[in-house]
C-alpha cells in the first residue's frame, strides 16, 4: 500500500504543475527543443529533410 500511496501522490503533485500557466509554457519550450534534437538525431528524418532540401535547391 505505501508504493500506491506514492504513486498516487505524484500524481496529485504533477496535476498541480500541470495546471499552472508557467510550468506549461516551460514544457512547451522544453518539448519543443527535444523535438527539434530528435529530429535531427534521427538519420530517417535528417535524409527527408536533405531531400526536401535539394529539391528545393534544384527548382530555383
Amino acid at each position: 500500500m505505501a508504493l500506491l500511496d506514492s504513486i498516487l501522490y505524484v500524481f496529485v503533485t504533477v496535476h498541480g504543475f500541470a495546471t499552472s500557466p508557467f510550468v506549461l509554457v516551460a514544457l512547451a519550450f522544453a518539448g519543443a527543443y527535444l523535438g527539434v534534437r530528435a529530429v535531427e538525431l534521427i538519420p530517417y528524418t535528417r535524409r527527408i529533410i536533405e531531400r526536401r532540401e535539394a529539391q528545393a535547391a534544384e527548382s530555383e
